[in-house]
């Protein structure tokens, strides 16, 4: 069983009646259209379509079919819009070009994600590299993968993982089922592992995680000039350090040096307080906020090197998702920190909460004399209001021509009955 139910399911030659698919609860099936029986399918979670957009890219062929899953607020945390994940059945045959499908029609190059799940029916060493090949399988096999790397295209399996069993004890273990992941979507595989056993088939199931790339914060560094020195001396009394081996060699010797040091180190450490990551930062940042900052620069980079409409798009949709991952990281922090609030951090919150109290007090150090300082005072206690604006009047011009009554009609008219009226008291 897998901790958390599948979202898309790729199916290769899947079995159908009179071209029907079978139903499964909590999926909808995507086929090819008839004629013929469909030989791939594409099941999507129903809770996937109720929070994104999926639709199906038909390719004039009962062996591919594709899914786009778009989503106006971005995937994975990323500003990329779409995932594309396509399901293909390559058959093979006995004429040239040797194959149903030809690569070039499945690895096209696009700029969002794509994810190409096939039963390939075709045997090549990066898969599989414990198989000895026929020389017209390496040349079939080595033409159409060297097509995917040159897009480019990346195999996720795991080289010497098998995926089809077969029932018989003639024929030999085999990998047929491949995954290949284009460059942008590489960085968000989490993994490819065959955990599930057969389901009647001679195939087993591959499942793929994705998920946004995290990013590591560097290590706490000490805070040197906050060490407790005193602390640290009383600990340094009791410090002992462990017996020289007996007999020792360079390497007992390097390794009681090193668990010497780690315990000196790890003594001192622990009387100094750590400092923050860099001077700007704040307890509700994130890794995932650092991707997403990162994601949005390079698009502003690439903006202004080529400032085109779809780049400028690229760069709104960035910083909006940016800002709102923000917003959100700052809510969801307040929250937590009012829910484990203690009374002594209840005037931190107060003072958060109320922002920053007035001056209570004016500054008297521009004041000279008792005039001065009495005027400063009453000033700062009863400030005086800015005087409204003067109403703009129109001056008439010497030599101008009268208006006539249809001009002014046909200027009325232009006008709006629901704006507010401008200086001069016209809407």
């Amino acid at each position: 069983m897998l901790p958390d139910p599948p979202l898309l399911v790729a199916v290769q030659d899947p079995p159908s009646r009179r071209s029907v698919l079978p139903t499964f609860l909590g999926f909808m099936s995507f086929a090819p259209p008839p004629p013929g029986c469909p030989q791939v399918a594409i099941y999507v979670s129903r809770t996937l379509n109720q929070h994104l957009s999926c639709l199906t890219v038909l390719h004039d062929s009962s062996e591919m079919l594709s899914v786009d899953v778009f989503s106006p607020e971005g995937l994975f945390g990323f500003p990329q819009h779409s995932l594309r994940v396509t399901s293909v059945y390559l058959l093979r045959t006995n004429c040239p070009p040797y194959r149903s499908i030809l690569p070039e029609r499945v690895f096209s190059f696009l700029s969002h994600p794509h994810l190409v799940l096939c039963d390939f029916n075709l045997h090549h060493p990066l898969a599989d590299p414990c198989r000895s090949l026929s020389e017209g399988e390496f040349i079939i096999s080595t033409s159409d993968f060297d097509a995917t790397f040159d897009v480019p295209y990346d195999l996720l399996n795991t080289p010497g993982v098998y995926t089809r069993f077969p029932f018989d004890t003639i024929s030999r273990f085999s990998v047929f089922d491949l995954a290949f992941a284009n460059t942008a979507l590489c960085p968000l595989v989490s993994s490819w592992d065959t955990p599930l056993p057969t389901t009647g088939s001679d195939h087993v199931p591959c499942v793929i995680t994705l998920k946004p790339p995290a990013i590591l914060l560097p290590p706490p560094t000490p805070h040197w000039a906050l060490f407790d020195l005193s602390a640290v001396r009383k600990a340094l009394e009791s410090f002992t350090t462990l017996p020289c081996p007996p007999k020792p060699t360079p390497n007992s010797r390097s390794r009681w040096c090193d668990i010497c040091s780690t315990r000196l180190t790890s003594l001192q450490t622990s009387h100094a307080p750590s400092k923050p990551p860099c001077p700007r930062w704040k307890p509700w940042l994130s890794p995932r906020l650092s991707s997403l900052r990162w994601e949005y620069h390079k698009c502003a980079r690439i903006s202004r090197l080529d400032p085109s409409p779809l780049n400028w798009s690229n760069v709104k949709s960035s910083r909006r998702t940016y800002l709102k991952a923000i917003s959100s990281a700052k809510k969801t922090h307040w929250s937590d920190f009012l829910s484990s609030a203690t009374p002594r951090s209840l005037w931190t919150a107060k003072r958060v909460a109320f922002g920053r109290p007035p001056q209570w007090f004016p500054d008297l150090r521009g004041a000279s004399d008792q005039a001065e300082i009495a005027e400063t005072l009453l000033d700062h206690s009863f400030p005086s209001k800015s005087p409204p604006p003067p109403l703009l009047r129109l001056t008439r011009y010497k030599d101008y021509t009268p208006l006539t009554s249809e001009e002014i009609s046909r200027a009325l008219s232009k006008s709006s009955n629901t704006s507010a009226p401008g200086p001069d008291h016209i809407p």
